[in-house]
C-alpha cells in the first residue's frame, strides 16, 4: 500500500473529505515532489477518490517532469479562483464537510481555500499525514540511521580541527565541508564556546575559542531527503571546576528520558522523566527547553516531546532525547541522542560517547 492509499484510509475513517498541501514537507514525503514554492498559489487537492494540483502556468512544464496528476493550470493575467472552482467542481466524491489544510500553508494561499469552502469545519495536517509521518518505515529508519552516521563524522571532524584561537564559524565550516564530502546537504551547525553555551540556539559566529572553553556542538545534514541531528561537548583543554556536576546530571537525564521512552508511553511522560532528574538537582530553573522532537523529513517534526504532549508513542516513531542546563554568564550543557523506538524501546543511532571531549 503506498503513501496515498494510507492516508485515505485514514481519510475514511475520520470522515475528512479533502486534504490540501502546498510545496513542503508534507508533499514532499507523500509525492516524492517538491515544486517552486512563491506568492503564486500551488496547491495539491487530494480526496478520498480524487486528486488534482491548481498549477501557475509558470511552473507547469517543469513540474509535469515530477507527476502525471491532473493540472487546473492558471496565468498571472487570469489569477487562480476560476481554476479552483473547475478544480473543485471536477473532483469526485468532494462534499466539503471537513477539510484538512497544511499547517505550513501560507497565510493567504489558506484563505483562498477557505473562501472557496465557506461551511467547511477545518483540520489541520496533525492528525492525518502528521500521524504517517511519525511512523518511519524500514526504508526510513535505514536512512536516518546512514545521516546518524554522517552526523557523527561530521562532529569527529570538527574535535580533530578545532584549537585555540579558532573561530566557531571556521568549526561550522569544517561541519558543513564534512557533510559535503559526504553528499549529503548541511542544514545547521551550532558551535557555541564559552559563556554562548548558555543560548540553547546561539547563532554561531566570529567567537575566538580560548583555553578551558567548553563548547555545545549541534549539527545536523540531510540526505536522501531526511535528516540527522546531534548535540555534543568539548572542552579546550581542562573544563571549568563545577562543570563536570553538570554535565553529569544532564548525562542522567538523559538516561532516565531514554528509560522513559517505551512502546505504549505518553510523550509528556519522557519529558518528566528527564525534567525530574535536573529539578532534583536543583538546576530546574536552568532547563529551558522541551526534552525532545521528532525526526525525518524535517528537522523538527511530530512527535513532540514536551510537558504537554499527550501523543503515544508507538515503534517506528524517531525523536530526539535532548535535555540541557543553561547558567547564564558561565555555560551550557547539552547531550542530544536521536533514538528509533522499538518493540523493546528506544534504539540510539549515534555511535559517539556522550562524554565531555577534552581537545588538546
Amino acid at each position: 500500500m503506498d503513501k496515498t492509499e494510507k492516508l485515505r484510509l485514514i481519510m475514511k475513517e475520520k470522515d475528512i473529505d479533502l486534504i490540501v498541501l502546498s510545496p513542503g514537507a508534507n508533499l514532499n514525503w507523500l509525492l516524492n515532489f517538491n515544486p517552486h514554492a512563491d506568492e503564486r498559489p500551488l496547491l495539491f487537492f487530494l480526496t478520498q477518490s480524487g486528486s488534482a494540483f491548481l498549477m501557475p502556468e509558470l511552473e507547469a512544464e517543469s513540474a509535469r517532469q515530477h507527476t502525471d496528476i491532473k493540472f487546473y493550470n492558471w496565468s498571472d493575467a487570469s489569477g487562480p479562483l476560476s481554476s479552483i472552482d473547475s478544480l473543485l467542481n471536477d473532483l469526485k466524491g468532494f462534499s466539503s464537510r471537513t477539510i484538512v489544510i497544511d499547517d505550513t500553508m501560507r497565510a493567504d494561499h489558506a484563505a483562498i481555500v477557505q473562501d472557496k469552502l465557506l461551511n467547511s469545519n477545518r483540520l489541520f495536517t496533525a492528525s492525518t499525514i502528521g500521524a504517517l509521518r511519525m511512523q518511519k518505515d524500514a526504508t526510513e529508519q535505514h536512512i536516518l540511521t546512514l545521516n546518524a552516521h554522517q552526523a557523527d563524522t561530521a562532529m569527529e571532524m570538527a574535535w580533530a580541527k578545532i584549537n585555540v584561537g579558532m573561530k566557531e564559524e571556521e568549526v561550522a565550516s569544517v561541519i558543513k565541508k564534512s557533510f559535503s564530502d559526504q553528499g549529503a546537504s548541511p542544514q545547521f551547525s551550532i558551535v557555541a564556546a564559552g559563556s554562548n553555551s548558555a543560548f540553547p540556539h546561539h547563532q554561531t559566529g566570529s567567537t575566538e575559542l580560548k583555553e578551558g572553553d567548553v563548547i555545545v556542538i549541534d549539527l545536523g545534514g540531510k540526505f536522501k531527503g531526511y535528516a540527522s541531528d546531534i548535540t555534543r561537548m568539548a572542552c579546550v583543554g581542562s573544563p571549568p571546576t563545577d562543570y563536570s556536576l553538570v554535565h553529569q546530571i544532564v548525562e542522567d537525564s538523559v538516561c532516565a528520558a531514554l528509560a522513559a521512552a517505551m512502546p505504549g508511553q505518553i510523550a509528556k511522560n519522557v519529558d518528566k522523566a528527564a525534567r525530574d532528574v535536573i529539578e532534583k538537582a536543583g538546576f530546574g530553573e536552568y532547563f529551558i527547553h522541551r526534552t525532545g522532537h521528532g525526526l525525518g523529513s524535517e528537522i523538527h517534526e511530530p512527535p513532540f516531546i514536551t510537558s504537554t504532549s499527550e501523543t503515544i508513542l508507538e515503534p517506528g516513531m524517531v525523536f530526539s532525547i535532548e535535555p540541557g542546563i543553561y547558567i547564564p554568564n558561565k555555560f551550557g550543557v547539552r547531550l542530544e541522542e536521536i533514538v528509533i523506538l522499538e518493540e523493546h524501546g528506544p534504539v540510539v543511532l549515534s555511535k559517539l560517547s556522550r562524554e565531555l571531549k577534552i581537545l588538546n
